[in-house]
């Protein structure tokens, strides 16, 4: 199964830490692919440690930067690259990511890097604070980005992020009418299947990762059977 056709992603967070047994019912959950991301604390170490954990697993396995100081390639199916595109600070759209570039002097696989649009509308969030976003929008304001990001600088994925917080459907159902030929992601507060369901119906994928660490990994199951 190609990335374009994952419906449920489970996001793991390398500074935090999973219960005994989360893995494993991680792994049992049908989940489609496991994506290494975070904000804060984010370092080599502590993704190479979250790596080996999961390593054992046939599961995808993607690596979202969160920003050029700690990205794994080894090992990696995929590298999913954000661009905030309602940040204040031109770092978050491009600057990290010329940077990123230049570090690497050629050696980034290229044929494995899948760039995303992401619209973050949580403030009280850590991503929020981090990019400076513009977070208070409405409906069509967010179907604006979207449809920028979409159908003008053609990013394979719209990421709407209320990151730790249910988000408002009607905000996502205006992102996904916005887009055209861009794979929507949702991720934010999905801690249940009434939930998965319901954000389900507009984006082609949805993303659950606190849940995981707030609820146990239990919870995954009933998320997954919400949306596949």
């Amino acid at each position: 199964m190609k990335w374009k056709d994952w419906v449920h992603v489970t996001k793991l967070d390398p500074d935090k830490q999973l219960r005994p047994g989360d893995i494993d019912a991680i792994a049992a959950s049908g989940t489609d692919a496991l994506m290494l991301s975070g904000t804060l604390n984010v370092t080599k170490e502590n993704l190479l440690t979250l790596q080996k954990q999961i390593a054992q697993y046939d599961l995808p396995l993607v690596m979202e930067p969160a920003g050029p100081e700690a990205v794994l390639v080894e090992g990696i199916e995929y590298l999913f690259v954000p661009s905030v595109m309602n940040t204040t600070d031109v770092q978050w759209i491009v600057g990290k990511h010329r940077f990123w570039v230049q570090q690497q002097d050629g050696r980034i696989p290229w044929d494995r890097v899948v760039p995303e649009a992401y619209i973050v509308l949580n403030p009280a969030s850590s991503v929020g604070k981090v990019t400076k976003s513009i977070c208070d929008l409405r409906p069509p304001e967010v179907a604006a980005y979207a449809a920028v990001a979409d159908r003008y600088f053609h990013f394979p994925i719209v990421y709407v992020e209320y990151s730790g917080t249910y988000g408002d459907p009607a905000v996502v159902k205006a992102a996904a009418g916005a887009t055209d030929r861009a794979i929507l992601y949702y991720g934010g507060g999905i801690n249940s299947a009434e939930k998965a369901a319901e954000m389900g119906k507009y984006a082609d994928t949805i993303v659950v990762g606190n849940a995981v660490y707030d609820q146990g990994a239990s919870v995954l199951k009933a998320t997954v059977d919400a949306v596949q």
